[in-house]
């Protein structure tokens, strides 16, 4: 039944089980489903992806199948990414003496409200990670260009990427394909990865993004200069090994 249908709870196969005139208690279906390895897990979130989007995926894979590593060691990957100033705590568990449970170190700050949350723009590559840069207010394309114009550069020196044949990548994001930045890039004679509709989990960033949001929510922050600098800070720490996993 959980192969089929993977999201079925142990009191629904438990209901299902007593339609056909078994009792079974949940803690035996639980336990039989780990003798099954069948564990619980969050459900991963993914993007709806229409035919349209699974067609795009298909021709992008055999389009690229047959590249070397050296062409992937040679991209420029790029990003977007919103980190709450008080979001959701990585650590659940506070090892604690009784009594000491409202000692600031074994608390986690809230908000009546989120507090707000900060924009980043970051890119890396096979050897490490690039720059990383607060986007104030909501981006549009010239932001966006002017990013792009103080950072990527910059990256791809620092990063080793060959000067005449690393490629760029973004998404499809608006602001990404508008008239104004595809004319703006036109100007650059950069190279660009072909871009796919719905791809953000296909991304190698979304690894670092998610280490990142983990780094920070480890440091106590009180303010959005806070966040910031810490940002900065633990993207900069992420080891190539890390980049590379």
């Amino acid at each position: 039944m959980v192969d089929k249908q993977p999201q079925t709870s142990s009191k629904e196969i438990q209901a299902v089980l007593q339609a056909q005139g078994a009792s079974v208690s949940v803690l035996t279906i639980r336990r039989h489903l780990k003798e099954m390895k069948r564990c619980g897990r969050r459900p991963r979130r993914t993007p709806l992806l229409t035919q349209r989007h699974k067609k795009a995926r298909l021709q992008f894979a055999k389009m690229y199948l047959s590249k070397p590593k050296s062409f992937w060691e040679n991209v420029l990957w790029t990003d977007e990414t919103k980190i709450e100033l008080f979001g959701k705590a990585h650590h659940s568990t506070v090892y604690r003496k009784r009594n000491e449970a409202y000692k600031e170190k074994n608390t986690v700050p809230t908000v009546k409200y989120s507090g707000g949350s900060m924009m980043f723009w970051g890119c890396f590559a096979a050897s490490g990670t690039g720059c990383l840069e607060c986007v104030q207010g909501i981006m549009k394309s010239e932001d966006y260009q002017r990013i792009l114009a103080r950072t990527v550069e910059p990256s791809v020196r620092k990063l080793g990427l060959c000067p005449r044949s690393w490629i760029f990548q973004q998404d499809n994001d608006p602001k990404h394909t508008s008239k104004s930045t595809q004319k703006w890039m036109a100007t650059k004679c950069w190279r660009v990865l072909d871009s796919l509709l719905a791809t953000s989990d296909l991304n190698p960033i979304e690894h670092l993004w998610r280490d990142l949001k983990i780094a920070v929510g480890k440091r106590r922050r009180s303010n959005k200069r806070d966040l910031e600098q810490f940002a900065k800070e633990e993207w900069s720490k992420i080891p190539v090994r890390g980049v590379r996993s």
